[in-house]
């Protein structure tokens, strides 16, 4: 008997002995070991299933936590106006991320999924968030604070971390070169060098890359912070006649120097993830092209964080769509990717690349590659100590310091285009005391126009569809209280005539659009934007402004303006606009894009040996602040105004210098 229950005593002992030292063995789970042990240690146990799970991106509205936890899936996402149930909360998004993340917590590993989104001018998806100024928008603001698209970065990324998600399908880092794409809003500039610059987005959403940091490693710094995305790789910008998902017809030493340079600077900053592009490299599918995405970006760049497809990108390898779909997998992962977006239709996805790895079609190696790079993102953003978010940060979304700074992006984005009808008659700042003031467009009183396409819906919408100002309600807070402010959409000549306006204010443009509905072969203003400027600034002195995701035909009207603002797509703070209209702070932005006269002058970019545009890249008035100005002056008084500011500004450097070079000759001779 004493010997039977020394026997189960031993087995009981060598059982716990045993469990003991399989969780030492767990070195995944010790956040003390380095990533490169963990990553091993994870593949080791992990089996093909729950490899090509991690390398499975699913929309949200097919995901359940059982479907999480049988398909063992790495990563969801919200496509646009994917959302957990109208003007959802902050807490209502925590929860929803939370009740799926649990699903792949509860998997034999315990992966945590990584959820991503597209918050490309502030969380644009989420009721209540602060949209600000579309890229094209920020690109002008370059001169003015280079560091002010860092702190978007920041504030975007507290704003995503308050509903519970770490990863953003951002920056867009295009280099548009034709404006009849309808993408162009998307990217800062025609010219890569703006293009770099705009790349410190990357460590605002990321977090600042520690000195001598390993390049092309991903870098994501803590709770508040998220792992961004450069995309399109690459060219997307460079299509053909600017049609979405077209051809870049141009040599590899033109794609290497004006769409490749920003993926250079974003590797440097250490962005975890890239996008490719539907585009195609002079007939080549970008979602098919190793020796872009495997050789160039992996093996020169020496890029080290996941590669993923856009929006069912393999799909589109064949044409027409999904037609050869093995092939296109099998095309794709052998490309380089990591991560397919497929968004639907999943089992279809994972039972194809089983089968061809079964079948050693698409090799061992190429998947764990993959499955290395996407766990590296994991770890390195310490998704598995903290897989679950919490409600501390719900008061960050849409909160009144990031809405400031929301306004601040709109007034350095404005480029001022025309001031006067002559040299020495300029018409802005506007008075804020006037007798009766014309508001006039159908793009003033509209924050959906406003804020363009990626706005709550994927093609945005019209209307108040999310919080924010109108331009129309910025400029009733901005006058003076006797000032009577009238608003109508497109009035007729006679309203015009006998009103007694003092001057009209005028706000047009583009509707909202995304992607392909966004093509436009002659970009002219949609209707009634022509009459409506016609109308009334062919009866009273106006300010015409122009709300576009480019560059738009306004050639044939500018003639009839006494001032002209292109304020391309502002987003939810249209105080950003009157700050600048009427003097509390001046005109500074400069055109990040060539504004053409007629569009068969397209494509047409700085430095084009045939260069003759309306306005040219790098143009744009200057005014000063003029907060005092509460009624109309002449123009000899506002140049009188300037003058002697000019005289304070030289006397403060004058006596500035006098004292420094007192201090030095103390400091020499009496000390």
């Amino acid at each position: 008997m004493a010997r039977r229950q020394t026997f189960w005593l031993h087995l009981l002992f060598l059982a716990c002995w045993t469990s003991f030292g399989e969780a030492e063995y767990m070195k995944y789970k010790d956040p003390k070991q380095s990533i490169n042990v963990r990553i091993k240690d994870l593949m080791d146990r992990m089996t093909l299933a729950e490899k090509i799970g991690q390398m499975t991106q699913i929309e949200r509205k097919v995901a359940s936590a059982q479907v999480m936890k049988d398909y063992f899936i790495g990563s969801l996402l919200s496509g646009g106006g994917s959302v957990p149930g109208p003007q959802a909360s902050a807490s209502d998004w925590v929860n929803m991320v939370n009740e799926l993340q649990k699903g792949s917590l509860s998997t034999r590993l315990g992966i945590p999924m990584i959820y991503g989104i597209d918050a490309v001018h502030g969380h644009n998806n989420v009721y209540k968030a602060t949209i600000f100024p579309h890229n094209i928008g920020l690109g002008a603001t370059r001169q003015v604070d280079l560091a002010l698209v860092k702190k978007i970065g920041e504030a975007t990324a507290l704003e995503v971390r308050a509903t519970g998600i770490p990863y953003v399908f951002a920056p867009c880092i295009a280099v548009c070169r034709d404006p009849r794409w309808g993408r162009c809003y998307e990217s800062y500039s025609e010219d890569h060098n703006i293009v770099q610059e705009m790349t410190e987005i990357i460590p605002g959403l990321q977090g600042d890359v520690p000195a001598n940091y390993h390049k092309g490693v991903p870098y994501i710094s803590g709770k508040v912070k998220v792992a961004a995305c450069a995309k399109h790789f690459v060219g997307d910008g460079g299509t053909h006649n600017g049609i979405n998902e077209n051809n870049t017809i141009v040599n590899r030493d033109g794609l290497l120097s004006i769409h490749m340079p920003a993926y250079y600077n974003s590797i440097m900053k250490g962005v975890a993830t890239v996008m490719v592009s539907y585009s195609s490299w002079n007939g080549v599918k970008m979602h098919a092209n190793h020796d872009l995405i495997t050789g160039y970006l992996k093996n020169t760049l020496h890029f080290r964080g996941f590669v993923i497809t856009d929006w069912q990108g393999i799909d589109r390898i064949t044409s027409p769509p999904g037609a050869n779909y093995t092939y296109s997998v099998q095309a794709g992962i052998n490309a380089g990717i990591d991560m397919v977006m497929v968004p639907y239709d999943y089992s279809e996805y994972i039972n194809a690349l089983t089968s061809l790895v079964n079948k050693h079609v698409i090799p061992m190696s190429r998947i764990d590659d993959a499955v290395r790079r996407i766990l590296r993102v994991k770890f390195t953003m310490g998704l598995f100590e903290n897989p679950l978010a919490d409600l501390s940060l719900v008061d960050q979304l849409g909160k009144k310091e990031h809405r400031e700074l929301a306004r601040e992006a709109v007034r350095k984005s404005l480029v001022l285009l025309k001031n006067g009808k002559s040299r020495n008659d300029s018409f802005l700042p506007l008075p804020k005391k006037a007798a009766k003031i014309l508001v006039a467009g159908s793009h003033a009183d509209n924050l959906g126009y406003q804020c363009g396409g990626w706005t709550i819906e994927w093609q945005g919408a019209s209307g108040n569809i999310t919080v924010g100002t109108t331009i129309l309600g910025a400029i009733k807070t901005t006058v003076d209280h006797l000032t009577e402010v009238v608003y109508s959409e497109n009035p007729d000549e006679k309203f015009v005539k006998d009103n007694g306006f003092s001057y009209a204010i005028v706000v047009v443009g583009e509707p909202p659009y995304t992607e392909t509905a966004g093509d436009n072969l002659n970009l002219t203003l949609p209707d009634p934007g022509p009459s409506t400027i016609r109308t009334v600034c062919g009866a009273i002195k106006c300010v015409v402004i122009i709300i576009s995701g480019r560059p738009v035909v306004i050639e044939p009207y500018v003639h009839l303006m006494d001032a002209l603002v292109a304020a391309w797509l502002p987003g939810s703070e249209g105080q950003g606009v009157t700050d600048v209209l009427f003097g509390d702070y001046g005109f500074t932005g400069k055109l990040s894009r060539t504004w053409f006269k007629s569009v068969d002058q397209l494509p047409m970019n700085v430095g084009d040996m045939h260069y003759d545009p309306l306005f040219p890249f790098g143009f744009g008035l200057t005014t000063g602040p003029t907060t005092a100005r509460l009624s109309t002056s002449s123009p000899a008084s506002a140049a009188a105004a300037a003058a002697a500011a000019d005289v304070r500004k030289e006397a403060y450097w004058v006596v500035s210098l006098f004292l420094s070079l007192s201090m030095a000759w103390v400091s020499t001779y009496l000390l």
